[in-house]
């Protein structure tokens, strides 16, 4: 519960008071929100940076140190660990689970309704799920319910339309193994593969 004290706001969150800091709230609860993003949640983690016309919705939770770039929208019932980026242009639909240590390149595209209608509703979206430490080129389409393993790769322009297994990198239309990853990549280092 939001308390006024002079030109910025005290906030309680899990037991521990922190502070909005100035009149415009450009930074509260520990994370940057550029003054023109629209962000409704208070579960966004320490360190996180929220860009320009960025659009996060109340349910929404979102961890520690992520980047959340220009022109991105994340839906209610999406979970975002730590150290997350996710470029430009990405909607993050109902229904999506983002681990730890991912990247989602711009313009990636997520579904969560198999069979979409206009004004038809599902009860519950398929869980889809990136695991630990993936990465997502840009412009690949990922198709409802399916879960993207610990460190893989998924090409640029790729459709996604099976799980893919851990430590593999995907490509093509519709995307298919193209090799194992024998490094695993360590946040902040550079390694090729």
């Amino acid at each position: 519960m939001p308390v006024k004290q002079g030109n910025s706001r005290l906030h309680v969150r899990a037991g521990n008071p922190v502070v909005s800091l100035g009149p415009k709230g450009r930074k509260r609860a520990g994370y940057f929100k550029h003054p023109r993003s629209i962000v409704e949640s208070d579960d966004i983690g320490k360190g996180t940076r929220i860009w320009a016309f960025a659009h996060v919705l109340s349910g929404a939770k979102i961890g520690m140190d992520c980047n959340i770039c220009d022109h991105t929208f994340i839906e209610n019932d999406v979970i975002v660990g730590d150290r997350v980026t996710i470029k430009c242009g990405v909607q993050l639909w109902d229904g999506l689970l983002v681990e730890d240590d991912v990247f989602i390149g711009p313009n990636v595209t997520f579904t969560n309704d198999p069979y979409p209608r206009s004004k038809v509703y599902l009860e519950k979206y398929p869980l889809t799920v990136l695991e630990e430490g993936c990465s997502i080129g840009a412009n690949a389409t990922i198709l409802p319910g399916i879960r993207i393993g610990r460190y893989a790769i998924v090409g640029a322009g790729s459709v996604v339309t099976k799980d893919v297994p851990a430590y593999t990198l995907v490509a093509g239309c519709p995307a298919q193994v193209r090799r194992k990853i024998k490094k695993i990549v360590s946040p902040g280092k550079a390694v090729r593969h």
